[in-house]
């Protein structure tokens, strides 16, 4: 064929695509008004888990996975906006990572809204200002974000319950309008710092490196100083207009934060099923020995995967701790249900914080 007759045949494609969409919108639009009749919200976890594996397993290409998932989490986006104005807080400024993964998430169709704390970001959907807050966790190569450990926290006496995660791989670039060379100070998160210092020492090693609130508030510090530099996106250097002098610079390939979503659901999601659910629960473990070992042994006993633990104080009594768990499953099936109920028995406190898709 011609390349006239190939670009007739896209034009041809093109109508068709953009009335199969129209006529997918408009059913969605008739979901989401059965939804507002019943009093359930517009944004679905579970459902969308469904609906980007059932995509992804009848693709064939040659358009890969993750550029089927991006054209469709952006159709999702536009049928959740023609439905609801749904609004979207997260850790700011914007061109964070948070403010990524919270487009990644809901797509470009949301209304975000830039909290300058965690806590903001917890009061925004508490009170009702906001759907949906979206907070970094943890990251592949460091650990517990150190600003968010607080929410574990909040996540305890509040309501809120976690309805999603978002996994963001990490690229850090060095942002400046100097020379490597001629570089002094390097601004960044301290996550940031942490996650690229073999990078620095190799290449500027006399560079003082300093903390500050966000990788996006970097750029824009770095911006206006002579022989500074920020560690952050490639969004944010676009953001501000400051050049990319060094990409990629962190220490690990596989550099990958974990987010939460919370929101205030009342009632119990659904489940994606098939080991593909995560929950998070929160325990209050006696002050006694093998305490830990007797509140572990009833998920071994069942099979059920724990795959994270962490400690924090309970602030109700000195060196006691609450613990954190993630296992693999939802709240309601029956070995975690049966979990829940013998840890009852022995736990002072037993908290579910929410189940939602374990997307990987």
């Amino acid at each position: 064929m011609s390349l006239e007759k190939h670009r007739k045949r896209i034009d041809e494609l093109d109508q068709e695509i953009i009335r199969l969409i129209n006529e997918r919108t408009a059913v969605a639009a008739d979901i989401g008004r059965e939804k507002a009749a019943a009093g359930k919200p517009v944004f679905d976890a579970k459902r969308e888990a469904q609906v980007f594996e059932k995509v992804t397993s009848i693709n064939k290409g040659p358009i890969g996975n993750d550029a089927l998932k991006g054209i469709y989490r952006e159709i999702i986006s536009g049928n959740y906006a023609l439905q609801q104005s749904i609004r979207i807080a997260y850790l700011g400024p914007k061109a964070t990572f948070t403010h990524q993964a919270a487009v990644k998430q809901f797509g470009d169709s949301m209304e975000y809204r830039s909290m300058p704390s965690i806590n903001d970001v917890f009061a925004e959907v508490d009170k009702g200002e906001a759907d949906y807050g979206v907070i970094p966790i943890e990251n592949s190569a460091e650990g517990v974000v150190f600003h968010s450990l607080h929410s574990f926290d909040i996540l305890v006496g509040s309501d809120l319950k976690i309805v999603a995660q978002i996994f963001l791989p990490i690229t850090h670039n060095l942002i400046s309008n100097s020379k490597i060379k001629d570089v002094k100070k390097v601004y960044s998160k301290d996550q940031a710092i942490a996650q690229c210092r073999g990078w620095l020492r190799r290449h500027v090693p006399t560079a003082e490196t300093i903390d500050v609130s966000s990788t996006s508030e970097a750029v824009r510090i770095a911006a206006q100083e002579e022989g500074a530099a920020a560690i952050a996106s490639s969004l944010a250097a676009t953001e501000h207009g400051v050049p990319i002098i060094g990409s990629s610079i962190q220490d690990m390939n596989n550099n990958v934060t974990r987010f939460l979503v919370i929101g205030r659901e009342s009632g119990c999601p659904g489940r994606v099923g098939d080991g593909k659910d995560k929950t998070s629960l929160v325990l209050s473990i006696p002050d006694e020995p093998g305490a830990l070992q007797k509140c572990l042994e009833p998920f071994s006993r069942r099979g059920i995967n724990l795959v994270k633990i962490e400690s924090r104080p309970s602030r109700i009594k000195a060196w006691e701790y609450m613990f954190f768990v993630d296992v693999i499953g939802h709240i309601s099936d029956q070995p975690i249900q049966d979990v829940v109920e013998e840890l009852e028995k022995i736990c002072p406190i037993v908290k579910w914080l929410g189940s939602y898709p374990n997307e990987v």
